[in-house]
């Protein structure tokens, strides 16, 4: 089913024509394309949220293997200088944004103000929030509130955060200043996510507000402190429940991990999660991935016991992300795709659940921010939810658990990719440890409960340090894009060429704010390198 948010319906072959040439520069609206249909309400959300999720080049080549949860299954193209191994190949996450959410979302609130719209107008502002907000944690600087003008400039991060927070203020009174307005029933209709329930819409609104609080708490910790709260105290409350939880319609397609992993063979599960969902003895890996076959399907004779000889209770095997990794065909049949039911029955996309509330409540415990709770209960809540959320069973014996670690990963084809591991935490609370390991529970929690959409764990291991996953050993970075030490990990994702090609001297004021390079080791604002307390 598809559905309508905010602004602009396209209704014939012309304006789907007059959509497409727009496209063609995805920062600039053109009044031809605002007055195209002034009858209609609505933007496409399935388009619009395409935008968020992408495809294989925009996330499982980037976050998903940066954050050591999707592993490459194949060295790709040329060779194994791609994404993977810190040699840049595949950018494209940028275009998406601009094409499939900036673009029609700014057709639409051109609309919604001269129509007198401010719902619709108000939802496809929170859109540009979320589009641009995930994009920024690739890049650092990018364009916001100068979105339309030429040339278009970029926001520097501080001023993207302070936009964002002014913007929600702004959304916020405005849904709340329409709950009964006409527009809420044409989009009852049409809203797969929360049926036009327009208070689990401001839930998402607060929830996402203590996201990006959070997001900047070592770099303006007074800030983060104030926003942070005022989410934890909006009356409308927070997204706490699973029934809440912000899920993204596949709209009757295939979901894509199920391609690129099950279909395809290009992607198989990571090796750190391999060490802890084994090591922490962790229900959900039965939930979120299959069992190597007991023998080669293409080779009957051929015994896979060797491939899980150290943890043969938990069949499950990964590859190092940015290890040594050679064709598909050697690699197929001794690791894990996902699981059959995530594989060919998922519907839909976590964009915002309930557990990560739970956890980002749990650190604002740490921090001391007014209003957050317990850290333990939090984080022992988050836990559960996320059980629940995948339907795993077993979790109080699991939260009990103060004696399991992750485990050392073992290649069982290249041994130059085995590694031992450098977590040490438990799973269990500890309310006498220090906040360092406290939060890294916390931290390692919200990293699995992220599987499948890494963008917040890729950003919160930037941040904090945690989970400790493994540096790649296979680093083939450059002085081009940046060189990458042995001993740390990829910092940010430069800009694609058409912005150096078509946009340059706002590039470079935006290499400015970064200190003057565009380069993949480059520490991004919020990323600061010194103690988390």
């Amino acid at each position: 089913m598809y559905i309508f948010i905010t602004a602009l319906l396209f209704v014939n072959s012309a304006c789907t024509e007059d959509f497409e040439q727009l496209n063609e520069n995805p920062y600039q609206v053109t009044n031809e394309s605002l007055e195209q249909d002034n009858r209609t309400l609505a933007t496409n959300y399935a388009e619009v949220f395409q935008g968020i999720f992408g495809g294989q080049e925009m996330h499982v080549l980037t976050h998903d293997t940066w954050s050591s949860q999707i592993s490459v299954n194949h060295v790709f193209g040329a060779g194994a200088a791609n994404n993977h191994t810190y040699h840049i190949t595949w950018n494209s996450y940028w275009a998406k944004v601009y094409d499939w959410i900036m673009s029609p979302t700014a057709q639409a609130i051109k609309i919604a103000d001269r129509d007198g719209y401010p719902l619709f107008g108000a939802l496809s502002k929170l859109f540009q929030i979320v589009g641009t907000s995930r994009l920024t944690t690739f890049h650092g600087p990018v364009i916001y509130s100068h979105y339309g003008e030429e040339p278009a400039l970029y926001d520097s991060e501080e001023e993207l955060y302070n936009n964002f927070f002014t913007d929600l203020d702004e959304i916020q009174a405005t849904i709340l200043a329409n709950l009964e307005s006409l527009e809420v029933g044409f989009f009852k209709d049409h809203d797969a996510t929360y049926g036009a329930d327009m208070t689990k819409w401001l839930k998402f609104t607060n929830s996402l507000r203590l996201r990006l609080a959070m997001r900047i708490s070592k770099v303006n910790p007074a800030l983060a402190k104030t926003q942070g709260e005022k989410a934890l105290s909006a009356s409308e409350g927070l997204i706490e429940t699973n029934g809440d939880n912000f899920l993204v319609s596949l709209y009757e397609e295939r979901y894509n991990y199920a391609k690129y992993i099950n279909s395809w063979g290009d992607h198989r599960m990571g090796a750190d999660l391999e060490s802890v969902l084994v090591g922490y003895k962790d229900p959900r890996i039965h939930r979120y991935f299959a069992p190597v076959p007991e023998t080669n399907p293409k080779e009957p004779f051929d015994n896979l016991d060797y491939v899980i000889a150290d943890h043969p209770e938990f069949p499950y095997k990964g590859n190092r992300c940015g290890g040594f990794i050679g064709h598909k065909k050697e690699r197929k049949f001794i690791t894990s795709t996902l699981n059959l039911e995530v594989s060919e029955n998922t519907t839909s996309e976590r964009l915002f659940t309930a557990a990560e509330t739970k956890f980002l409540k749990a650190e604002a415990a740490l921090r001391g921010w007014a209003g957050a709770g317990s850290a333990q209960e939090n984080y022992e809540a988050g836990v559960t939810l996320a059980f629940a959320d995948w339907g795993a069973t077993g979790v109080e014996a699991y939260l009990a658990d103060n004696t399991s670690t992750p485990i050392d990963y073992v290649d069982p084809f290249d041994s130059r990719n085995s590694y031992e591991t450098r977590m040490t935490n438990t799973v269990a609370w500890d309310e006498g440890a220090d906040n360092e390991i406290k939060l890294e529970k916390i931290i390692t929690q919200k990293w699995i409960n992220g599987f499948l959409n890494s963008v917040e764990a890729w950003t919160d291991f930037r941040r904090t340090g945690y989970p400790k996953i493994a540096y790649i050993n296979n680093n083939l970075s450059t002085i081009q894009f940046g060189v990458v030490e042995a001993d740390e990990h990829i910092k940010r994702l430069v800009y694609p060429d058409s912005q150096h090609n078509n946009n340059s001297e706002s590039v470079q004021e935006a290499l400015g704010y970064l200190g003057g390079e565009d380069k993949i080791n480059v520490r991004l604002w919020w990323d600061v390198d010194a103690p988390n307390f």
